[in-house]
């Protein structure tokens, strides 16, 4: 594995050694529900996500097996959503976590981030290669299928619910209402109401507020312009509790600029 380009901000806020990390567990987990490890080393993999350190995290991770796999696929994803810049790594790490995510599936079905994650890196990888491309491969169904498994274990995951927005208006926008809600089973109001849930349960999550900001735009364009800036800027009006959450932020200050 090649070595994976180091957080870019400071991360003085974001060390959550002993005790703190359990303490503030429920804040950093609000949007994906994850349980807390019994592990210790899935606790230190945890804070190395948290903190940033995404290589470290996965290496840590995957010494556990897939117990790990949460975290591994988590880390994956958002370091190449956000740091990795060559397109060629990048697919390699959506890949990676795919793999690792199909393996989770099989062994815990129960768990919804096994389905969760699985989704939330298809989703990064279709965005990479062309949405439209993805869906011709077939990955829009597999996308759906683990959505779909994961909010039906936890309903009260934000993140997946921003996932399934995501997946109806984007389909929607590159495809129109007619083909994608026929082909692919894409609805306007489907987009919504997942988008609207995920940000009634985690209106602390700019992540939460960006990708609502997204989807407005994807479904309305410039129609819906002003409501999507101000979803922005609320997003970036937020305290980011950790890593992923302070790369959010950059993202969406850099949209605005």
């Amino acid at each position: 594995m090649h070595k994976w380009h180091p957080f870019p901000y400071d991360n003085s806020d974001f060390q959550f050694s002993g005790k703190k990390l359990k303490a503030s567990w429920a804040d950093l987990h609000r949007g994906d529900c994850e349980p807390f490890p019994r592990k210790k080393s899935l606790q230190e993999a945890w804070r190395l996500f948290h903190a940033g350190d995404f290589q470290k995290a996965v290496r840590l991770a995957d010494e556990c097996g897939l117990d790990g796999h949460a975290v591994a696929n988590k880390a994956t994803g958002i370091y190449a959503t956000y740091l990795e810049a060559d397109a060629g790594r990048q697919t390699e790490c959506f890949q990676s976590a795919i793999a690792r995510a199909e393996r989770a599936i099989d062994q815990f079905p129960d768990d919804p981030n096994s389905h969760y994650f699985h989704a939330f890196n298809l989703g990064r990888y279709s965005q990479s290669i062309s949405i439209v491309k993805a869906l011709k491969q077939g990955v829009g169904g597999k996308i759906l299928k683990s959505l779909k498994a994961a909010l039906e274990l936890q309903p009260r995951h934000a993140e997946a619910h921003t996932a399934l927005g995501m997946y109806h208006a984007e389909i929607i926008d590159k495809v129109g209402k007619l083909v994608g809600g026929v082909t692919y089973g894409a609805s306007e109001s489907k987009a919504m109401k997942h988008l609207e849930t995920a940000l009634k349960l985690t209106p602390e999550a700019p992540i939460a507020h960006i990708e609502f900001g997204n989807g407005l735009y994807l479904l309305y364009g410039e129609r819906q312009l002003d409501r999507v800036s101000g979803l922005y800027n609320q997003a970036t009006e937020l305290a980011p509790q950790d890593a992923m959450e302070k790369l959010d932020i950059e993202s969406a200050l850099a949209e605005m600029e």
